[in-house]
């Protein structure tokens, strides 16, 4: 298998070094990456600084152009990609997999690309003209992780390109080679220096924590965990970069007593188990009235056993395996613990290497730790209560806070419900349903601003204001 290569200022840079990539399916290695280290992290940003001053002078029609001949290289290779993203991520080419996040890359591009930050007018009168521009803050670090390695990496590279900054972009070292060759990709069409990435094992260098202290960084997006996140806002505040954390989410469904179990079903599996769990706004924990609280068990056990588990790119699954195996230790440490303290509806054995079923425990209340961790994985416990009022405090007896959801035949009292919900988004009838038009982010500890639309846009700027 040969090593893909990184991009700095445009060129194709090896490593006489490089570091294997797994194939979660089947242990194989799917590809090599360079391990790089500081004077490879340093050439990256000093080519993404030197291209700043071209880059961030361009109209903001010229950056438009720019990026839509972007979203197009990207839709040209979207199977290309799809096929490197199963190969090395494990998700299935079909359904809600590989495909499917290539699409979802490619709306999130050109949405970016077709926004715009016009200067506001504050004042105009006898006393003066004051006006609002918004300046792109230079070089922008993006440390993207391993559950949705090219959609994520789109959400933090396209709105620092729209407005004007110049990127380094680290991909997790579990899932480097999609991110490769986006990279290579959008180089095609990219002034050299504008998109550089690096790549390492983090064993011997950590590059992350290295950008994240870095000087002529200037701003710092991570996608992550939570504690992860905390040690880059440290190493990011002596130099005083501007952050968006997207930290981990433990989130909690309510469902009301007047929901009817079988319609509810499927969007009840998708929002727990999409991407086999691994996402940070599926939902964790479900809370289900005492009145129901056994159908709706018995509706979504019937949905979830008929769901094929399997290699990513055999056609017909639909749930591949957990990405690694420090993910799957800990899933499988949590789901016995839940064994021993709840019922196992459904699943509850680890399979043969990274494959584990999807896993559906009764019984578990808060204080759990199934319930208390965020699992990022294929198991979902169920939760009984008796009251509104006692749902809800559940449901925010979290330290995060990223999304929830209520479940409801009546729209109006649902709403009422979410409304109580300490989250960044909350979705009725639905969960995770997030869209380039909607701004997205966490409260408490998931995590510091927001992305998409055009508020997550001007997060990539900084303002300044103009008195006449």
């Amino acid at each position: 298998m040969t090593v893909q290569t990184a991009t700095i200022h445009g060129k194709p840079i090896g490593d006489e070094h490089s570091f294997s990539v797994l194939n979660p399916a089947t242990g194989t290695e799917a590809g090599r990456a360079p391990n790089m280290g500081p004077a490879e992290l340093d050439a990256a940003i000093a080519a993404a600084k030197a291209a700043f001053p071209a880059w961030s002078a361009r109209s903001d029609q010229e950056l438009q152009a720019a990026c839509a001949a972007v979203t197009a290289q990207i839709e040209a290779h979207a199977e290309e990609l799809a096929h490197i993203l199963t190969l090395e991520q494990g998700k299935p080419l079909n359904g809600l997999g590989s495909r499917w996040e290539l699409g979802g890359t490619v709306a999130w591009a050109g949405y970016t690309t077709g926004l715009s930050l016009s200067p506001k007018i504050l004042q105009d009168n006898s006393d003066g003209r004051v006006e609002l521009h918004r300046k792109p803050l230079g070089v922008v670090g993006s440390i993207t992780p391993w559950n949705f390695p090219v959609m994520i990496a789109i959400w933090h590279v396209m709105p620092a390109l729209r407005t004007g900054n110049t990127v380094v972009i680290k991909p997790s070292p579990l899932t480097p080679l999609a991110t490769l060759r986006l990279v290579e990709i959008m180089n095609e069409v990219l002034p050299p220096g504008v998109l550089n990435v690096v790549t390492g094992d983090d064993r011997a260098f950590n590059i992350g924590a290295a950008m994240s202290a870095h000087p002529d960084i200037r701003k710092i997006v991570f996608t992550g965990s939570c504690a992860t996140g905390q040690k880059v806002m440290r190493a990011a505040a002596e130099t005083m970069k501007r952050l968006t954390l997207e930290l981990g989410g433990n989130d909690a469904g309510i469902v009301l007593s007047d929901a009817d179990p079988q319609a509810i079903a499927e969007g009840l599996f998708w929002g727990a188990f999409i991407n086999n769990g691994q996402t940070c706004a599926a939902m964790k924990r479900l809370y289900v009235h005492e009145s129901i609280h056994d159908d709706v068990c018995e509706a979504l056990v019937a949905y979830a056993r008929n769901i094929p588990v399997g290699n990513g790119m055999d056609e017909g699954s639909v749930l591949g395996p957990v990405q690694n195996r420090m993910q799957f230790e800990k899933l499988s440490r949590l789901v016995k613990d839940a064994r021993e303290r709840g019922r196992v509806l459904l699943g509850g054995e680890p399979g043969e290497g990274l494959f584990f079923p999807p896993t559906i425990v009764a019984g578990l209340r808060n204080g759990d730790p199934l319930v208390d961790e965020e699992q990022f994985g294929p198991a979902l416990p169920i939760i009984k209560y008796r009251t509104v009022d006692e749902a809800v405090d559940l449901a925010n007896d979290s330290a995060n806070g990223l999304g929830g959801s209520v479940w409801s035949s009546d729209t109006a009292a649902a709403k009422a419900v979410a409304s109580r919900m300490q989250c960044g988004s909350v979705w009725i009838n639905k969960h995770g349903a997030i869209q380039p038009n909607a701004p997205f982010g966490g409260v408490k500890a998931s995590g510091l601003g927001v992305e998409f639309a055009e508020e997550g846009l001007q997060e990539y700027t900084d303002i300044q204001v103009v008195f006449a």
